[in-house]
């Protein structure tokens, strides 16, 4: 029985409200819509302890 990992494709930082998504081609998070947040802020995404990345 193997488990099959699960990334997230997509967060929010819950301090500034950047969001990003992961981009496939280039294998990195990119800026995703107008919200790019604030330059200095330490990003605290919204991926807790409810997010299972195995299914």
């Amino acid at each position: 029985m193997s488990a099959d990992l699960v990334p997230p494709r997509e967060r929010e930082c819950v301090q500034c409200g950047r969001r990003e998504a992961w981009d496939e081609d280039v294998a990195t998070w990119t800026v995703d819509g107008e919200t790019i947040g604030e330059v200095y802020c330490v990003h605290e995404w919204d991926i807790n302890g409810e997010y299972s990345p195995f299914r």
